[in-house]
């Protein structure tokens, strides 16, 4: 039954938008990322993103990464600025040993700007994490 399935707590893997420069169409840009710091490949990795508020509404998006390896991280789409006025939700799931994770990641609206960019190690590019 649903009461006896357990999926375990995520740990070790964000999602990111990121502000860079586009070299061939030279602009800034912002792109979302996921982040794998966990010392073991991520598989099956499955991202289903959308936007909304109390009126609005964005289609829905899904990405597939056959494996995403330990301590590594993965473009995942480029993210218009119009759409930070609303919240953007990122459902991730994976798996990791054998074992099923999922968790949904938001951004709140408006807190996709460049006022909350700090310096993401692993990627080595400023950006906003993802609650």
């Amino acid at each position: 039954m649903k009461k006896d399935i357990q999926i375990p707590e995520v740990s070790g893997v964000k999602v990111a938008a990121v502000l860079e420069y586009n070299d061939v169409y030279k602009t800034d840009d912002w792109n979302i990322y996921i982040i794998n710091e966990k010392k073991v490949d991520l598989e099956m990795v499955v991202i289903v993103s959308k936007g909304f508020d109390e009126k609005d509404q964005t289609s829905v998006m899904r990405k597939k990464l056959k494996v995403l390896p330990a301590n590594s991280f993965a473009k995942i789409e480029l993210i218009q600025p119009e759409l930070f006025k609303l919240n953007n939700q990122f459902q991730v799931s994976f798996f990791a040993d054998n074992t099923l994770f999922d968790k949904t990641f938001l951004f709140p609206k408006n807190s996709i700007k460049e006022g909350s960019l700090r310096m993401i190690s692993s990627l080595q590019k400023r950006g906003v994490f993802a609650n």
